[in-house]
């Protein structure tokens, strides 16, 4: 390639995003829980409507997501017109960092915050700003201490990905009231849903002009295979992330089948509350065995060994038993495997095999 060919500034910085590994060579009906995927996968009625969509797979989608949008706003209390549809929140958060920053601005996360949020800053063209964490926990002091006039975004995910942590509605209300007048605060709720009574942000949105918030029917609704999400904020901002969307950046197929799925609260009710029961039974059976975990309030633990050695010859051992869990050093916690919250009998058996692992050395 021409030396006069040269991608935009920061694309190159850019480490490819790898997500949670799928398989284990040799092994035929590994478990995977390393993606943080609704074991159950999604509604009944969801399928149906994803089924009947092929009969419509020569026309093109809607370009607006007006019936999505409504059925979003319905179930959670919103204004359609400020909702917006995008591939998995993914896009909602590129389309945020295209809009709103670039060369010689400032990007916020914190150090153990989603990795996607440095590939946005990055490929916009902006600086990333990487803040500490208070043991595991966003420190919206530290954010505040690291904002200044070239600060244009700050992306915090509440519940955390991939510490299953988080901060009180008044935290994220003072982090906003504090941030400079050019800066908005996106708040990733991809795991809102497996919080009882969290409205993830929605009060704090229609209170102030400065925060945005993205959510996701990837992870409670069990449709991580289709890439739907959405986002919700001021109609000043959602006005200007419309005008970079793609048109047509969902399928007829996506867009019924996210219907269908965020009309039944049932199941996601039944969900969250089978996630809470296993959830809380996997993270006592690996503190009995020293294998200590912060409160998580997603459908994940984030397991703490002794040392980096400790996590990959565990991961390495439970690769052996045929579960795959994800190594998190690239979240700069080397010491930590995150382990996705399966169904019961997923959860017995990686207790088993850390209990195995355990007893062995």
């Amino acid at each position: 390639m021409s030396d006069a060919i040269r991608p935009q500034p920061g694309i190159l910085d850019i480490a490819l995003y790898q997500g949670g590994k799928t398989q284990i060579a040799g092994v035929a009906n590994a478990v995977k829980l390393s993606s943080n995927e609704n074991p159950f996968g999604p509604p009944d009625r969801a399928k149906e409507a994803y089924l009947r969509a092929v009969h419509s797979l020569h026309r093109y989608p809607s370009t607006d997501h007006a019936e999505l949008r409504e059925a979003i706003a319905e179930v959670h209390g919103l204004d359609p017109d400020r909702v917006i549809c995008g591939v998995g929140s993914d896009e909602i958060l590129q389309l945020i960092a295209q809009a709103y920053a670039g060369p010689r601005d400032e990007v916020i996360f914190t150090e153990h915050g989603f990795l996607m949020y440095r590939i946005c800053a990055l490929a916009a063209g902006a600086t990333p700003v990487q803040v500490a964490e208070r043991e595991r926990v966003t420190d919206v002091d530290a954010i505040l201490r690291a904002c200044n006039t070239r600060t244009r975004i700050v992306f915090v995910a509440n519940p955390n990905n991939p510490t299953g942590t988080m901060i009180a509605p008044a935290e994220v209300a003072r982090l906003a009231a504090g941030l400079p007048r050019q800066a908005i605060l996106v708040l990733d709720g991809a795991y809102a849903e497996y919080v009882e009574g969290f409205d993830a942000g929605l009060a704090l949105i229609e209170d102030r002009t400065n925060v945005v918030m993205t959510r996701t029917f990837s992870k409670i609704y069990g449709l991580g295979g289709l890439r739907i999400g959405w986002g919700y904020g001021p109609q000043a901002i959602i006005d200007v992330l419309n005008r970079v969307r793609q048109p047509f950046n969902l399928s007829t197929a996506q867009i019924d089948t996210a219907i269908a799925a965020v009309r039944d609260q049932d199941w996601v009710a039944k969900c969250r509350a089978e996630n809470s029961r296993m959830r809380a039974w996997l993270a006592g059976a690996l503190a009995e065995m020293g294998v200590p975990s912060d409160v998580s309030a997603a459908n994940f633990i984030l397991a703490r060994f002794a040392s980096a050695d400790e996590a990959e010859a565990c991961d390495a051992f439970l690769q052996s038993q045929g579960l795959i869990v994800r190594r998190v050093a690239g979240y700069n916690l080397p010491h930590c495997l995150r382990i996705t919250v399966g169904d019961e009998a997923s959860c017995r058996r990686v207790a088993h095999a850390v209990a195995q692992f355990k007893g062995a050395r």
